[in-house]
């Protein structure tokens, strides 16, 4: 009998931690397709509005493109920024590829009062920023370059790795976001991909797909 009890005690906790990770791979899953979905309406944006000119012209020249939809910033005395976002590469055979997913955060210290919500895209520039994308952690500033990007008309850019574009309250502007890390977000990737998988499989080696994603290549795609 004790041995009974043992055995459904065990089959019982496997059951529920099963149960338990399908249901965070299917939150996962949605979460992702979420975030998709808004790095499309961003992107839009920021092709459509005149102050984008530099951007509009230029996107097809850079090795990628980050979205974060939503980077949030603020707090009282210690204070940071933190959201998620997608990567596409551009090959010039294959085009754009499917998005990897990623998390970006920071933390300040001073005296900070209130919060601020910004959209933000990245165009990555060079060969090295791809590069330090695809490994496990890059800090923004230390590991590679980084500046604001040109907004307006006859805007000229900097050279930096990655040039950083940033929205807030319906205004575009250059965005400072030097100091910032940027890794993988495993988890998500796993679940939208349904396997185990690392940004350079996405990204590079296209060995994933995920059809739910080709609304944003497409967008990409025109600029290839």
């Amino acid at each position: 009998m004790m041995r009974s009890g043992k055995k459904t005690l065990i089959c019982f906790f496997l059951s529920f931690l099963i149960l338990s990770s399908t249901a965070l791979a299917k939150t996962n899953y949605t979460k992702a397709q979420e975030l998709v979905d808004r790095s499309v309406i961003v992107l839009k944006r920021f092709l459509a509005d005149p102050q984008m000119e530099w951007f509009r012209r230029h996107i097809k020249e850079a090795k990628g493109v980050m979205i974060i939809p939503q980077l949030i910033k603020g707090g009282f005395f210690i204070g940071g920024s933190g959201g998620s976002g997608v990567l596409l590469v551009r090959d010039p055979k294959y085009g754009w590829s499917y998005p990897a997913f990623y998390l970006i955060g920071s933390v300040s210290f001073g005296l900070q009062i209130g919060g601020e919500v910004s959209e933000i895209v990245l165009l990555v520039t060079t060969q090295k920023g791809i590069d330090a994308l695809l490994s496990t952690a890059v800090k923004l500033g230390g590991d590679v370059s980084v500046a604001a990007g040109p907004v307006g008309m006859g805007a000229k850019a900097q050279i930096a790795d990655i040039l950083a574009f940033g929205r807030s309250k319906g205004a575009f502007a250059g965005v400072s976001i030097e100091g910032a890390v940027i890794k993988p977000k495993d988890s998500w990737n796993k679940a939208y991909y349904g396997r185990p998988v690392r940004p350079v499989e996405i990204l590079v080696l296209h060995k994933v797909s995920n059809p739910q994603a080709d609304k944003l290549r497409r967008l990409l795609n025109q600029f290839k």
